[in-house]
Formats: structure tokens, sequence, C-alpha cells
């Protein structure tokens, strides 16, 4: 599959305009009227109507001059070469009667012709009119011959030189930008991340496509702004960022739709289409791929048709319709061959060879998957899935030790790739890539009996990306399991320690003690997840106590915790190493079935002389539940090795202070905070004076925090609105005051000045002992692979805090300042900050029949730090 790039021409003769004209209108005052007007509804995008108003003027304004009759040719041409439809760019320009001077637009028409002949995969004729397009510029400076560079570029990127390719694109951006052309510029950029993309250098591609979206937005070059969506969709796509991608697929192709650029809109029904097949939808995954191989087969585009059948072919062999996925991967292998592609062919051999394990053909599934991983056209990306289909053909046929081999192989081939990733914001979503690698080495490990060697495995996999930001754990390149004494870590942390995996097929929960390591098997991660979430709905919508909601919560306490249950001591400390939907669920709101015996009396009151019935009495055991907050102490841990560097608290006397809230309005989405105030002083009355720095109202803003120095305090609070972005989760904020609200109210702000984002947390180093973020989904909205939640809590762990307390879901305004005073009462008393919150929260749960539901004290999750 193949991102999108662009074209360009004429940018010496289109002069934008102020016309007279400003709608199609029937007659144009001159032929450079009608042509501005042209070229400026081609730039906008709508390609069907430049192209009617191309050919209109051509027959208006044809006999004028042979110089006009041949612009508004290759107008027309121009038009055809965007909506992709090459045959016809030829033509059209073969059509034209009128003689064609050795100039400008002789140029352009080789720069036309030459595109059509790369699209349509005739390269040799391509590169022939290339040719004669330099012969002519090697003696001029038309400004068109600058797209020359761009041209022989793609003509690269058609054969699978893309490293070739590169220069070619980086010459056309130097140029355009010397030209001061924003819409050259933004062309260029697209065909700089096209080249990224195909070279793997998924980041910087993301960058690149993300400066020509905002140039196009910024001039309204709709073509543009499309095909920089569609590329960021791509980038993000193979980051591991599915939510995103989707996003951006579905949003280029409603506008290449829009605009009649059915080449483009091809591109992104096959890559939106490629999100539905990872993510197991693969009915809808075939039916869009069905749509652009048909779409594709009518423009007769090579390279569409190509990924179609590429695309096809996979979802056929997922769907053991081997037959047919044979067929299309046959079919693509032939036409990629027949180009000389090396990269196209790598896809179908793959199919190949997964049809051949199938069907058991053991010697030819292995050649196939080794032709691959070790091509040199092979991507990254494809290299770890021709291993990973190796290592199962092994695990398969029994062949354990090559099979453990190749498990590593492929891992290691994920681990080099991840460390050229230059960007924390790329490398959070990247092991979702690996899931399947390490999911498979896990249940290979544990059906093999190296449990432990299976833990090793699962916690290198966690947290990789705040570890490393801590330094906890260098940037490597390879696949290297620590060594791990997970007792020594239980131990240390003074606690039992739950960690999980939640897998496709099997799930695992390693209980770890001071004195053990057990290991349970779990349900498939599909079934924890549907009662995760359901149980989480009802507890938010308050409806807890039905008898869905009650059989929910009592059987994830049955899946995740009963297994262990005799490992655990009574009010002991449990440390959740949490997986995938789990991180969404507090484990406090679990149910505990309580056997309890229950006296009933039954009276005869008929029958009142019966001495023997009055007295008699029902012996009846009854089942109840209690949370399991009732029986222990939890907090979150983001992995062993988070754990293991943990810091427990070890502070004399009370501490300092720093405390945010009270902020003034910014706008409607965020009004204020009625009960704030009484917060802060609930919070602010257990410190001493002189132990407190209090930022209220205007001068709670988000520079005041940065500017602070909040590493001086070991407790650090906010009572504010929150955001959680799920899309960027680092763009999660808490909402405060806008810079010198009350000095220049009514100054036109930085839209955004009132947000402390969770970016800027991180660049802030902490050394507090607790962290807590009163405000809404504080914790987060977005569950990464390995990294669990990421938001603003996760952005105090990252800045270093050692415990940071956030909210699961949004917090109430009504019993949140009674809980935060319980909380901070008990870290008075010299109490740890998990016993406090617990203890804060059984105050609470008991306190009333209204605040005992969990919508109320269980919000606030605590994450351990470092």
């Amino acid at each position: 599959m193949v991102p999108s790039r662009t074209d360009r021409n004429a940018k010496g003769v289109l002069v934008f305009l102020v016309v007279a004209c400003l709608t199609a209108c029937s007659h144009h005052q001159s032929p450079q009227d009608a042509y501005d007007h042209a070229i400026q509804t081609f730039q906008r995008g709508d390609m069907m109507s430049a192209g009617a108003e191309a050919e209109k003027d051509h027959k208006e304004f044809h006999d004028v001059s042979p110089d006009w009759a041949w612009r508004f040719t290759l107008l027309r041409a121009k038009v055809f070469n965007r909506r992709g439809m090459y045959e016809e760019v030829l033509k059209v320009i073969a059509s034209e009667p009128a003689p064609l001077a050795s100039g400008e637009l002789a140029v352009r028409k080789h720069w036309l012709d030459g595109l059509a002949y790369t699209s349509l995969h005739r390269f040799a004729e391509a590169e022939a009119e290339f040719e004669k397009a330099d012969a002519i510029c090697t003696t001029s400076d038309y400004a068109v011959c600058g797209d020359l560079a761009s041209a022989r570029g793609a003509l690269e990127m058609e054969q699978g030189h893309y490293a070739q390719a590169q220069p070619f694109f980086e010459r056309a951006l130097a140029t355009a930008r010397a030209h001061g052309d924003p819409l050259w510029e933004a062309d260029a950029l697209l065909d700089i991340s096209w080249s990224g993309l195909e070279q793997t250098h998924f980041d910087e591609a993301l960058m690149w496509a993300d400066a020509a979206r905002q140039i196009s937005i910024a001039r309204n070059y709709g073509g543009g702004t499309q095909k920089a969506l569609g590329n960021m969709g791509w980038a993000y796509y193979k980051l591991g960022d599915t939510d995103k991608a989707e996003q951006m697929f579905v949003g280029a192709k409603n506008r290449a739709e829009k605009l009649g650029e059915t080449p483009d809109e091809i591109k992104w029904i096959t890559a939106a289409a490629y999100i539905d097949l990872d993510a197991g939808r693969l009915g809808v995954a075939e039916q869009s791929f069905q749509q652009s191989l048909m779409l594709a087969r009518q423009l007769d585009s090579e390279e569409d048709i190509t990924n179609s059948l590429i695309a096809l072919a996979f979802v056929s062999e997922q769907t053991n319709k081997l037959d047919d996925a044979r067929r299309y991967a046959d079919e693509a292998l032939a036409k990629a061959r027949e180009d000389k592609n090396g990269r196209d062919q790598v896809y179908p051999e793959l199919v190949q060879g997964r049809i051949a394990a199938r069907l058991h053909d053991t010697a030819t599934a292995e050649n196939a998957f080794r032709e691959v991983a070790q091509s040199p056209d092979c991507p990254v990306f494809l290299k770890w899935e021709a291993e990973r289909s190796l290592a199962r053909l092994y695990e398969d046929e029994s062949q354990f030790a090559s099979a453990d081999g190749e498990y590593r192989t492929a891992l290691n081939t994920f681990e080099a790739a991840r460390s050229e990733l230059q960007h924390e914001d790329s490398r959070l979503p990247f092991l979702s890539n690996a899931s399947r690698i390490y999911d498979g080495y896990i249940n290979f490990l544990v059906s093999r009996g190296k449990t432990a060697e299976a833990l090793q495995v699962a916690e290198f996999s966690r947290a990789r990306t705040l570890s490393e930001g801590l330094g906890l754990l260098p940037k490597g390149t390879s696949f290297a399991p620590e060594a791990l004494n997970a007792q020594q870590v239980s131990r240390r942390a003074g606690g039992t320690v739950f960690f999980y995996w939640l897998g496709e097929q099997q799930s695992y929960l390693w209980a770890i003690t001071p004195q053990k390591v057990a290991l349970f098997p779990l349900p498939p991660q599909a079934e924890v997840k549907t009662r995760v979430e359901r149980y989480r709905k009802a507890i938010i919508e308050q409806r807890e106590a039905t008898p869905s909601a009650n059989d929910d919560g009592g059987a994830l306490y049955r899946i995740l915790v009963e297994p262990a249950k005799s490992l655990l001591p009574k009010n002991g400390r449990v440390f959740i190493v949490p997986d995938g939907s789990l991180n969404s669920l507090n484990f406090e709101t679990l149910l505990v079935p309580t056997t309890k015996p229950d006296t009933k009396k039954v009276a005869n009151d008929e029958s009142k002389s019966d001495t023997k019935n009055a007295a008699r009495s029902e012996a009846k055991q009854e089942t109840r539940t209690h949370y399991w907050i009732e029986d222990v102490t939890l907090s979150s841990a983001s992995s062993l090795r988070m754990l293991a560097a943990f810091h427990a608290m070890q502070r004399k006397g009370p501490g300092n202070l720093l405390l945010f809230g009270d902020a003034i309005s910014p706008n409607d989405d965020f009004p204020q905070l009625p009960k704030a105030p009484i917060e802060m002083e609930s919070i602010e009355k257990h410190f001493p004076p002189g132990q407190e720095q209090v930022f209220a109202r205007e001068q709670a803003s988000p520079s005041a925090y940065l500017a602070s120095q909040p590493e001086r305090f070991s407790y650090i609070h906010f009572v504010a609105h929150g955001t959680a972005s799920r899309l960027s989760p680092l763009d999660s904020a808490i909402v405060l005051s806008k810079a010198n609200a009350r000095v220049n109210a009514e100054a036109n702000e930085a839209e955004d000045s009132f947000k402390l984002y969770a970016r800027d947390i991180i660049r802030h180093p902490l050394h507090a002992e607790l962290v807590t973020v009163s405000t809404c989904r504080s914790a987060g909205e977005r569950a990464y692979s390995g990294e669990g939640l990421v938001g603003l809590s996760w952005a105090f762990v990252r800045a270093g805090a050692h415990n940071v307390i956030g909210a699961l879901w949004d917090v109430s305004d009504a019993s949140t300042p009674e809980l935060m005073d319980g909380l901070y009462s008990e870290l008075k008393k010299g109490e740890a900050p998990d016993a406090a919150l617990r203890k804060a929260k059984l105050n609470l749960l008991h306190s009333s029949p209204s605040f005992g539901r969990p919508f109320y004290w269980a919000p606030f999750q605590l994450y351990t730090g470092y």
C-alpha cells in the first residue's frame, strides 16, 4: 500500500488575481481571466468544475492562439491526472492539433506525459518524456522546470527506489521555498512524507505531512489537505495509533471523494480497511478492499490494483478462503515482478507462505517466510511479521528451539525499529505493533513450563517509554529482558503484586509474594474486557446495585482475584500491574462474597400458646458481598521495574504543599466550581503556616505553576476542571485561569493559555511524595499497549512524583471535598499515601448511603511512581 503524493505545474503562468467574475460565468473578458479562474478552481480541489471550465474555455479560446489552445489542453490533462485518468491524460494531449513551440508549454507537456506514464508503470516512456523536458530546461529557467525534480522522485518511488527518490523531493522543496510558493512547498512536503513512510521513518513522515496540512489549510488547498491527512493516517497507523489513523483516513477519504480525486479515494478506502482487518472486522475489510479494486480497475491504475490485490490476499487468507487468497496473491506478485518492484513482491510472498503453513506444507512456508524476512526490499514491519509467522510455523511443527529463536528474532527486529523513533509521542503507541509477537511468545513459554521466563518477557514490554524517560531503562536497540527477582520486588514494595497479562486466546495472572510466584490462567482478553466495560459503565451511571452489575462485579473478582486469594494477607497491601482494559478498572470496587450465618426468627402469630413454635428459629446461610477495598490496601503500578524503584514514604513531619485551584472560568465549557474553595480550605488547614503556597483565582494559571519551582514541594494538589484527550493523551490538561485574567480580562488571550498540558508537566521534574489531581478523568482516557493509561497522572509520574492520585471518571463536587479532607487528615497522622487514601474512602463509603456508592469514592486511584 502506497501513501499519497501530489503534482503541480504552471507556477510561472498562474497569477492569483481577484477577477471580475468570481463564479462560474458563461463568458470571460479574456483567456487570461478564464485561465486564472479555472486554475483557482483547480487549486481549491474541485476537479469536476475545473475540468468542465477547462474544456469550455478550450473551445472558446482555441483559435485565439496556439499557446492558449495548449494551456487549456494541458490544464484538462492535469485535471485528468489528478482524477487518476492517466490514459485520458495521454489522449487529450495527443489530440491537440495546434503547433507547440519548444518552450515552457513543451516542458509542461512532457512533464504531464511523464507523470501519466509513471502512474501506468510504463517507466521507460516516462523516463523518455522527462529527458525531453530536461533538455529544454538546461537552456531555460522556467518555473515548471522545478517540478521535474518531484516528477523524477515519483518515478523512483513507483519503481520501489525510495531512498533514491528522497534527494529529488528535497531539491523540489528547496526550490519551492526559494520561489516563495507555499502551495509548491506543500506539495514537496507531501512527497517527502511519502518517501519517509516508505522508508519506515514514520515519526519524521508525520512531521512533514502535518507541515503540508497546515499550509494547505491556510491556503484553502483542498487537494493538499486531503493528501496530508491520508499520509498522516499512514504514519499513525504504522506507529500503532489506530484511533488517530482511522480519523485521518476517514477525513481524507471524504475529502477526496468530494473533490473527485478518485486515486486518493482508493488509497484511503484501502488504508481504513486495514484497520478493520487488524481489529478482526474481516467482512467489513473485505467489502472495502473489493470496492477499492473495482475503482482501481476502472481507472486502470496499476499501483492501486496491486495494492488492492495484496489487501484482498491478506483478508482472504485470514477468512480461510485459501483459493481466493492464492489467486489474489499470484496476480499481485505477477504485476510486481513485471514492474520489477521488490517492495510489492514481498507482501504476496508472505501471504503465499501463510497459505502453505495452513496446508502444513512446512518446507514451502519456511522458504517463503525466510525469503520475505531476508529480502532487502522488505519493510521492517513486514520483516517482523514474517519472523513471527516463522516462529508460529516451528511451534506448530513442534520445533521448539527454532520457534523460541524466531520469536526472539522478531522481537529484536521490532525493538531495533522502536529505537529509531525520535519522539515520545511516537514511542507511546508503537508497542501495539508487537502485541501479537509478545502474546504468542508468552503463550509459547508458558506452554513449555517456562513461567518465570514468560513473566520476564511480559515485564519487558511494560512502561518502556515511562521507564526510559525516568532513566530507569536505557534506550536499547534489541530485545533483552533483564534478570528479574520478582519476589524481591514484592519484599521491597511491602506487599503482594498481581501482574496481569491479557492475551488474545489466554490471559494470565502472576501473583507475587516475598515467598513465591504463582501463575494462574485467566479467560481471553475479550471476555474480561466485556465485563470490565459493563461494570464500569454501571458504576458511572450509579447502577452498581442492579443484578447484572452485581454479577459483573462478582464475576470479575472470581476471575481476577479469587484464584490467588490464598496468597493475600488480611488488610495487606496489593500492587496491581494491570493490562489492557484492566487499566480502567478500579479493583477496589470488585464484589467479594461474604457468607454469614443469619438467624431468622419465625413466629407463629396464630398460635401464641405454642412455645416451641414461638421460640423456633431457622439457621440459614445468606451470601452477601462487600467491596474488595474493605480487605486490602490497593495501588496501581506500571511495571515491576517501576515498583522495584519505588521509594516508600520516609518523610518526617508534615512536608510542604503547593495548592492550585478555584480558577477563574475561562469559558462556558468550564464553569466555575462552586465547592473548589471549600476543598482548598479543607486541604490547606492540614499544613502549618509557611509550609504552603496557594494559587487561587487569577493567580492559578499554568504559567504560575511552571514558575513555582514545583520540585521544591512534597505535596502538590490541583482542584480544577480537567480534559482527557483520547486521540492525543499528552494534550490532556488541567484547566486553570488565563494568564493575567484579571488585569487583562478583555484582551485576546491565547486560545489555550488556561491549560496546563501533560506534555508541559513532563518537562518540569518533581520530587513530590504525592501529587493529587482532583479533576475529572485525570487518569486518562487512552490505555496504550504496555504503557497503560496515559494522561495527567502518567505525566506527573513521568515528571518524577513518587505517588499520584488521579481520577478514572468524572468526580463529584459534592463528595470530593470530604474525601480530600480525610486523605490529608490521615497523611498528617503519618499514614502512607495508599493507606491514607483507603481510609478516606472507607470513611466516605460508610458515611451515608449515597456516598457509599463507588461513583463517589472509587474514581480516585493511586499510581506508584519511583
